[in-house]
């Protein structure tokens, strides 16, 4: 039973990243709070993600060194100071500078989650640890656009922060109980030099991306891609010099390897569409309020839960490849179906198609997580989840920002050609999910032409 209870903990803390889909059904909130243009709103999801996803793989490698629990114990306590000012923000640029607190303590304990669980519950049960783990994810991406439409409603945006604080500290107060195994607890062999040059390369790949859409001078985010490709360079010219690199980039010389990673993006990417303009569709066009909204955005959570459920129960049967196939082509299916979405739409289509673009994102992730974590040695799990939770969120940065940008090029067309702006809305929506739908189906047809892709086992 001890095992069960740590994990438990851990899936507790883990529920703030996931239940932060509160945020989006308060998007029209915070942008009506703060008279932001809709495009603006984008910088809420990338101050966040992008300061977890730039520290992620060097959070990972400081739980493989000094022991998982105290990293993820640290990221508990800084989740909830970071929440605490965002919920207290009273300008955006002070909110924003929250949500990067926020981030820091996101990345130490997301980075230590996935190595927490697999250790608790041991190899022979790895799936079954990544898909509880990933089952969690899915829960607190569901809970959060209901509590957070019911938050709203009742205390307006501030309360989508205030919420989660209790869940941090007691977390926090818990997790001595989390038994883990003994560990060799020192910072000799951190690479820090490493470390900082990774999240350099990161960060300034991530921002270029995040500014380039509302840039009207396009020289800062190319000098931060060239910033990128430098510290890229001294990356991969530093790792030959250190016995124990953060992350050994050779990894990704195995083609399987690597695409799977890079399909983990592009499905990442093409799911944030649905956090990020699924709420506004919900709220402009069929009139629904913040709570109603979050209950039928919660749909989609529901179905990752299922597909995590799954993935559990077919993983013995189906190399870990075909799982993910089989997932990703559920969420294209599912993202397709959005594109169709009029404001005639019944409830039970929209709620079909969250159901089946979810079930599909939450199989593929357990498929694709299982193979990454087994394809790492044991010592190095902290890099293996956080290699898999960073690929997944520069999905969502970069979906956060060229969805945006894609969505306000569609919907500008269509105001140009005179359309009401409820039909602008609804030509930009559309446009923007065949456009994801129709990229997704490119990837799936060329990943076929590499058939070892979709029969890998862990």
């Amino acid at each position: 039973m001890r095992p069960w209870l740590g994990l438990l903990i851990v899936g507790l803390g883990t529920l703030l990243a996931p239940l932060d889909t509160a945020v989006n059904i308060a998007f029209p909130s915070i942008t009506r709070a703060f008279q932001l243009p809709l495009e603006d709103i984008r910088w809420v999801v990338i101050a966040y993600v992008l300061t977890y996803a730039s520290l992620m793989l060097a959070c990972g490698r400081l739980g493989d060194l000094v022991g998982y629990r105290p990293i993820f114990q640290i990221g508990l306590l800084l989740t909830g100071l970071g929440l605490s000012t965002c919920a207290v923000a009273p300008t955006y640029p002070l909110l924003l500078g929250g949500r990067a607190l926020q981030g820091i303590g996101i990345a130490l304990t997301l980075s230590c989650g996935p190595a927490l669980a697999t250790s608790l519950l041991g190899e022979a049960m790895r799936t079954r640890a990544l898909a509880f783990y990933a089952g969690v994810i899915a829960i607190g991406g569901a809970l959060g656009p209901i509590v957070g439409g019911l938050l709203v409603a009742s205390w307006d945006w501030p309360a989508v922060f205030f919420f989660r604080v209790p869940i941090a500290v007691l977390a926090l107060a818990l997790s001595p109980l989390i038994a883990v195994p003994a560990q060799a607890r020192s910072l000799r062999g951190f690479d820090a030099t490493g470390a900082l040059l990774l999240t350099l390369w990161l960060g300034a790949l991530l921002i270029a991306f995040a500014a380039l859409p509302g840039s009207r001078d396009a020289s800062l985010p190319l000098a931060l891609i060239g910033l990128s490709l430098a510290a890229f360079v001294a990356v991969r010219w530093h790792e030959r010099r250190v016995a124990e690199p953060v992350i050994r980039l050779a990894l990704f010389r195995d083609p399987s390897f690597a695409l799977l990673n890079a399909v983990n993006v592009i499905a990442n990417f093409a799911a944030f569409g649905v956090l990020l303009l699924v709420p506004y569709y919900l709220a402009l066009i069929r009139g629904l309020s913040p709570a109603a909204g979050g209950a039928v955005l919660a749909v989609s959570a529901l179905g990752a839960v299922a597909g995590s459920w799954l993935a559990d129960r077919l993983n013995r049967r189906l190399p870990l490849g075909m799982l993910a196939l089989a997932g990703f082509a559920l969420n294209l299916a599912g993202l397709a179906a959005i594109s169709t979405w009029t404001e005639a739409s019944s409830l039970a289509v929209i709620a079909g198609s969250l159901a089946v673009q979810g079930t599909g994102i939450g199989l593929f992730q357990v498929g694709y997580s299982d193979y990454v974590t087994g394809s790492l040695p044991l010592k190095d799990r902290g890099v293996a989840g956080s290699l898999t939770m960073l690929t997944r969120t520069v999905g969502v940065v970069l979906g956060a920002t060229g969805l945006s940008a894609a969505f306000t090029l569609l919907e500008g067309t269509a105001r140009r050609g005179l359309l009401p702006a409820e039909a602008a809305f609804v030509a930009g929506f559309q446009g923007t999910f065949r456009a994801v739908a129709l990229a997704l189906a490119v990837v799936l047809a060329l990943s076929l032409l590499h058939p070892r892709l979709w029969r890998l086992r862990a």
